[in-house]
C-alpha cells in the first residue's frame, strides 16, 4: 500500500472513530448521549490508537500533519514526503467526517443546537480568547511531539506503542483539553469542518471560520517547538 493511502485511511479512522464519539456524546437521542467528557477523550484516545495500529507499518501512522512537520523539522522524516502526507491527513479527515455524518443521518435533523452539531465535526473554544485558545493549542501540541519523540525513544513489549500513544491522547484530553477541545491536529479540524460546510446538514450554522484559523497554526506552531525541545534537550 502506497504511504499515502495509508494516511489517508489511517486518519479516516482516526475521524471516524473520533468524531464519532462526539456524535453520540453530543447528539440528540443517540444511546450515548449526555455521556460526557472523559467518555469523548477516552474514544479519542482509543480512535488514535487504533489508526496507528491500522496503518502504522505502512506510512509510520502520521495521522496528523503537526507530526509531519515536526518529524520532517526534526529530520527523521523527508521534506519531500510532507506534501503529499498532509493533503492526505486532511482527504482522510474530511471522508472520515463525511461518513460520521451518514452514521448518524437520523440524528441531525433531531438535534436543535447548531453549536452541538459543529462540534461533531470541529473544535471550539470554551472560553473565546484568541490569544489563550492559541496558547492552548500550541501548548498541547508541544506536550504531543514530545511525548511522541520520547515514546519513540523507549523499548516497549512490542506492539504497545500504539497502546501507549493511546494513552498520551487521553493524559493530554483530560489535562488540556477543558479549553479548546484539543485538536492539536490541523487534518483533524478543517477537514470536518470542510465536511460540515458543505454537508445538507439542516439547521447547521456557521462554521465558525473566524476561529479555523488557531486549530491549524495553533499545532502547526506547537509540533514545531516541541521538535525543538526535544532535539535542545534530549
Amino acid at each position: 500500500m502506497s504511504p499515502y493511502l495509508a494516511e489517508f485511511l489511517g486518519t479516516l479512522t482516526l475521524v471516524l472513530l473520533g468524531n464519532g464519539v462526539v456524535a453520540a456524546v453530543v447528539l440528540k437521542r443517540s444511546k450515548a448521549e449526555h455521556a460526557g467528557w472523559l467518555v469523548v477523550v477516552i474514544g479519542w484516545g482509543l480512535a488514535v490508537t487504533l489508526a496507528i495500529y491500522a496503518v502504522g507499518q505502512i506510512s509510520g501512522a502520521h495521522i496528523n500533519p503537526a507530526v509531519t512537520l515536526a518529524l520532517a523539522y526534526a529530520g527523521s522524516f523527508s521534506w519531500d514526503l510532507v506534501p503529499g502526507y498532509c493533503l492526505a491527513q486532511l482527504a482522510g479527515a474530511f471522508t472520515g467526517a463525511i461518513l460520521v455524518w451518514l452514521h448518524y443521518l437520523p440524528h441531525w435533523p433531531a438535534t436543535n443546537d447548531p453549536a452541538g452539531k459543529l462540534a461533531v465535526f470541529s473544535t471550539g473554544p470554551a472560553i473565546r480568547s484568541t490569544f489563550s485558545n492559541l496558547v492552548s493549542e500550541i501548548i498541547g501540541t508541544t506536550v504531543l511531539i514530545l511525548g511522541l519523540l520520547t515514546i519513540g525513544a523507549n523499548k516497549f513489549t512490542e506492539g504497545l506503542n500504539p497502546l501507549v500513544v493511546g494513552l498520551l491522547i487521553i493524559s493530554i484530553g483530560l489535562s488540556l483539553g477543558g479549553t479548546t477541545g484539543f485538536a492539536i491536529n490541523p487534518a483533524r479540524d478543517l477537514g470536518p469542518r470542510l465536511a460540515h460546510f458543505l454537508l445538507p446538514i439542516r439547521g447547521k450554522g456557521s462554521s465558525d471560520w473566524s476561529y479555523a484559523w488557531i486549530p491549524v497554526v495553533g499545532p502547526v506552531i506547537g509540533g514545531l517547538v516541541g521538535a525543538w525541545l526535544y532535539q535542545l534537550f534530549f
